[in-house]
C-alpha cells in the first residue's frame, strides 16, 4: 500500500530582483557631486553655485545635468570637456571619502544572504560607479551594474532600469527599484517596476512622482530600515 504525503510547510516566496540607484540611495555621494560641480563651475566664472541649486539635479544623470548648466551659464566649453573635468573632480572626492548608508549596507547583505538577484543602475559614469562600489566594498554584492552612459537615455526615462533587468534575466514586473529621487521613481514606474522610495531630500516626499512607489520612507534615510524594506519585499514576492 502506498502512502501519499501532503506537505504542510508553506513555500518560501521568491524575492523579486532588486535594482538599486547608487547616489543618494546606496551611498551618500551627493556632497561629493556638489563639491565637484561647484569647483568645475568656478573654473568658468560661476562662483555662487549653491547646494539649493545643486539639489535640482539630484536623481538626474551627470550628462543631462551638465547640458542644463552649460546652457544656463553660457559656458562655451564642450559637453565632453565638462564631463571629463567633472568626473575627474568627483573621482578625487569619492576615493577620499564615500560613506554607505548603514541600513542600506545591512539590507544589501541580507539580500545577498538570501540569494536575491541585485544590480546597480545609475546616472553616474561607469568609472564613478566602479570607484564608489570599490572603495566601499559593495562591488562584492553587485555583479551587474549599468551606467546611463550605456543606454540611450538617462532618468527619468526607464532605459537604465530596463537594461539592468535584462542583464539580470528578470522581467520588469519581477523587479523592485530602490530610489532616492523623483526622476528615478518616474523611471521605475515607466519601466513597469515596483519602487521603494527613500527621498534624499525629505521635503520632496510629497512630490507626485513618489506617489507611484509601493513603499515610501517619507523621512528618507533616517526613517529607512533594512527590516521594514525586507518585510515589504518578501510580501511583494508573494504578489
Amino acid at each position: 500500500m502506498s502512502t501519499s504525503y501532503i506537505s504542510t510547510v508553506a513555500p518560501v516566496p521568491a524575492i523579486p530582483a532588486v535594482i538599486f540607484d547608487l547616489d543618494g540611495t546606496l551611498v551618500d555621494s551627493e556632497p561629493n557631486y556638489y563639491e565637484a560641480g561647484r569647483r568645475l563651475l568656478s573654473r568658468y566664472g560661476v562662483h555662487d553655485f549653491s547646494w539649493e541649486q545643486h539639489s535640482r539635479f539630484i536623481g538626474i544623470g551627470t550628462r543631462e545635468t551638465l547640458e542644463t548648466l552649460r546652457e544656463e551659464y553660457g559656458i562655451e566649453a564642450s559637453l565632453d570637456t565638462l564631463l571629463t573635468e567633472k568626473n575627474r573632480l568627483y573621482l578625487e572626492r569619492v576615493r577620499a571619502s564615500t560613506e554607505v548608508f548603514p541600513q542600506m549596507r545591512e539590507f544589501v547583505e541580507r539580500l545577498h544572504t538570501e540569494g536575491a538577484r541585485m544590480a546597480v543602475a545609475s546616472g553616474s559614469s561607469r568609472e564613478a560607479i566602479d570607484a564608489a562600489l570599490g572603495v566601499t566594498g559593495l562591488d562584492a554584492y553587485f555583479p551587474v551594474t549599468v551606467s546611463a552612459e550605456e543606454v540611450a537615455h538617462g532618468k527619468p526615462e526607464p532605459d537604465v532600469f530596463l537594461e539592468a533587468a535584462r542583464r539580470l534575466g528578470a522581467g520588469p514586473a519581477d523587479c523592485v527599484v530602490l530610489e532616492d529621487a523623483a526622476p528615478g521613481a518616474v523611471a521605475a514606474h515607466s519601466a513597469g517596476m515596483r519602487c521603494i522610495a527613500i527621498p534624499y531630500v525629505p521635503e520632496t516626499a510629497s512630490d507626485p512622482a513618489f506617489g507611484t512607489a509601493g513603499l515610501l520612507f517619507a523621512g528618507g534615510q533616517r526613517e529607512f530600515t533594512a527590516g521594514a524594506a525586507y518585510a515589504w519585499l518578501s510580501e511583494a514576492g508573494e504578489r
